[in-house]
């Protein structure tokens, strides 16, 4: 039997067909009607989840005939954090098709205001709807704001630019991010005296400056025999973290705890571990990957600031497809949630 085209819409023919029932079968169990065994009502609402079928739905969107296009415009570079949020996307497929929806990636340096300002120019009238991570600078903002007046729905992701016009923000609270993981640092040194570092891609994206924000609100307040040392900005880069963090550890051996707020994980952990004082310090950062869960495994890395990357793909693109048709956003399911996550209890 023929492979449905992967872009596009699902039909209830591909659910009977993934479920081995024929499309009487399907109709029965949509519309809850007897004469079906109960495994078999399992077996097709079980297939219509794990395509995130929505018939009704994907009947509206055919009857008007309208397909649109979202941008996501997300950091180039090796950030495994926004790698997996690309990854979900591409998951998506099925559901993208099933609402005639298309999701294209673009790639560039959101360290730099102008660069993003000068991608964010580019997608002027070429699709309905743009998420980005952004950068809170007033390039960035115009941009935005031109975006919006053009009549395209911007979302900004992870992190936020409050003062422009985008439409809404998906991500979690980062000044509550902060100061989890400043309770964290402060309560795992324990009775120790001594130095606090942080290392940030860029005190300029809105995230890692409030994230920043948050843990020093905590060190100040909770742990004063700490002292936190000047912010290192290595721009989420490896290489460049790494030997910021290699110069400060030379300098000050008294460090006793360490902040990566954003990504670089690879380069701070080795300069931890080159120091050969990765069971000295307490080490807090963001994100369950692949690496990071190595070096929470290793002992590297004592936790983790968590959020999940499926939701924040997910949740990106449904709010703007709301936007999109003028309907509700359901900010209680779009909620994005902080999670703790150490060793004993990986997910």
């Amino acid at each position: 039997m023929k492979e449905p085209d992967a872009n596009s819409p699902l039909t209830l023919r591909d659910i009977a067909r993934q479920a081995g029932v024929s499309l009487a079968t399907v109709d029965r169990v949509l519309h809850n009607r007897p004469g079906v065994r109960p495994d078999t009502v399992r077996r097709v609402k079980e297939t219509i989840a794990r395509n995130s079928f929505q018939p009704h739905v994907a009947g509206a969107e055919l009857a008007r005939g309208r397909f649109r296009r979202f941008a996501f415009v997300m950091p180039s570079g090796p950030n495994l954090f926004m790698q997996q949020i690309q990854s979900y996307l591409g998951e998506m497929s099925g559901w993208l098709s099933a609402r005639r929806l298309a999701v294209e990636m673009v790639a560039t340096d959101v360290f730099d205001a102008f660069v993003l300002a000068s991608s964010l120019e580019a997608l002027a009238g070429e699709y309905d709807g743009v998420a980005v991570v952004a950068l809170d600078h007033p390039s960035v903002r115009a941009a935005i704001n031109d975006l919006v007046d053009g009549g395209a729905k911007v979302v900004t992701l992870v992190s936020d630019v409050p003062s422009s016009r985008r439409h809404h923000y998906v991500g979690i609270d980062n000044i509550a991010a902060g100061r989890t993981a400043g309770a964290l640092v402060g309560r795992l040194v324990g009775p120790r005296s001594g130095k606090v570092a942080i290392v940030a891609g860029s005190q300029g994206l809105r995230d890692h400056a409030e994230r920043i924000f948050g843990f020093n609100q905590v060190m100040a307040s909770e742990f004063p025999g700490l002292n936190v040392l000047p912010v290192l900005e290595g721009r989420d880069e490896d290489e460049r973290s790494e030997q910021l963090m290699s110069r400060l550890l030379g300098k000050h051996p008294d460090v006793v705890g360490l902040y990566n707020v954003g990504a670089g994980t690879p380069g701070v952990a080795k300069a931890l571990i080159d120091s050969g004082r990765e069971k000295q310090v307490v080490f807090v950062g963001h994100d369950v990957t692949v690496l990071t869960r190595k070096l929470l495994l290793q002992g590297v890395m004592d936790a983790a600031i968590s959020q999940n990357p499926g939701h924040e793909a997910r949740a990106a693109v449904r709010v703007l497809l709301a936007l999109a048709r003028g309907e509700p956003i359901l900010s209680e399911q779009e909620k994005i949630r902080i999670d703790i996550v150490m060793r004993d209890n990986l997910p």
